[in-house]
């Protein structure tokens, strides 16, 4: 009875009811297991459904206003250009323009302060902040909370808000530092061409300590504690171990926060407009201020788009930079 059930096996492997000949059959010559037609065509329309709705918005939203105001910066465009549809090339004659007014140079002027201003601020007081939240004490995890308020806010709300502080008479501002000896008088920050830039720069650094905090914290997480106890052993004391262990540590991070806070100072536009719309008698208009009012309030959206050209190539040079300081540390570790 044994030799029919021994029979029985190799015939029906014989006859293909093996279900590993169903995956052979599947397979190609070199081994790779084949697709249905059906099932990869439903698989492709299924990724497509996700990735074109995509390309359609970048496509719309992005590239063709990036090609458009490239457009435009060489083109005599203004209100009737709406109307006819029609604006003459012109070449490079709206960026000898910008070079020719005198009053660009003390634009192009504000922007390095204010960005560099900001910057520098910015980055040191979020770097103390995260050294100092470092440590492990009560309430630390409310305080850092706390001071994301500033990032969280909406910058409509915090322009205006601190707007209502500066008020030479009756902002909160004039009130804290004189009652703290301070100063001896109020300082009219949003009147006077001494102050103006000095505002908004303060307002912008208010805006942006919470961002350079919140990266460089996360860096220092990657910080191993044991590097800081065996320098506490061998007596560094608080800046040696800061100077010869944190620091560089932190040197991606820091390059990558100091890059992506350049892309972000340079174009700011609502601090500015809100604060001081850029005056008075442009003490604190930058790019970003001065393109808009070329464009919707003298209506001559040639220069204003050229001025908006000279920021996207700015935007592009920060941008390769920080791809740039991003890639080399994986390429160090591959």
């Amino acid at each position: 009875m044994s030799t029919p059930l021994t029979e029985s096996v190799p015939a029906a492997q014989s006859a293909g009811t093996d279900p590993r000949d169903r995956h052979r059959d599947r397979r190609d010559r070199r081994g790779h297991l084949r697709v249905p037609r059906r099932g990869g065509h439903r698989a492709a329309w299924r990724v497509a459904g996700f990735v074109i709705p995509a390309w359609i918005y970048i496509l719309c939203f992005y590239v063709y206003p990036l090609f458009a105001n490239i457009r435009m910066g060489f083109q005599d465009y203004s209100v009737s250009s709406f109307y006819s549809g029609s604006a003459p090339y012109v070449g490079l004659r709206n960026y000898t323009s910008l070079w020719h007014n005198p009053q660009f140079g003390s634009i192009v002027t504000n922007t390095l302060l204010f960005t560099i201003g900001s910057l520098v601020f910015q980055f040191g007081i979020g770097l103390a902040l995260a050294v100092f939240f470092r440590r492990k004490f009560p309430l630390n995890g409310v305080l850092r909370s706390l001071l994301l308020v500033p990032w969280l806010l909406p910058l409509v709300v915090s322009g205006t808000v601190w707007r209502w502080m500066m008020y030479a008479d009756s902002g909160v501002l004039n009130q804290v530092l004189l009652n703290l000896h301070v100063i001896g008088h109020p300082v009219p920050w949003l009147v006077s061409t001494t102050w103006s830039l000095t505002a908004v720069t303060l307002v912008n650094i208010w805006v942006g300590i919470p961002f350079n905090m919140v990266i460089l914290y996360g860096g220092l997480q990657g910080v191993p504690e044991q590097l800081y106890e065996a320098a506490a052993i061998d007596g560094a004391n608080a800046w040696q171990r800061f100077r010869r262990i944190t620091w560089p540590m932190l040197r991606p991070v820091t390059l990558v926060v100091l890059t992506l806070g350049l892309i972000y100072t340079v174009k700011v536009f609502d601090v500015i407009q809100i604060v001081s719309q850029g005056g008075p008698a442009n003490s604190s208009q930058t790019l970003t201020t001065y393109a808009y009012n070329l464009s919707f309030q003298q209506l001559e959206f040639g220069k204003g788009a050229a001025v908006g050209n000279l920021l996207i190539l700015v935007a592009i040079v920060f941008a390769f930079l920080y791809l740039r300081s991003v890639r080399e540390p994986e390429g160090r570790q591959a």
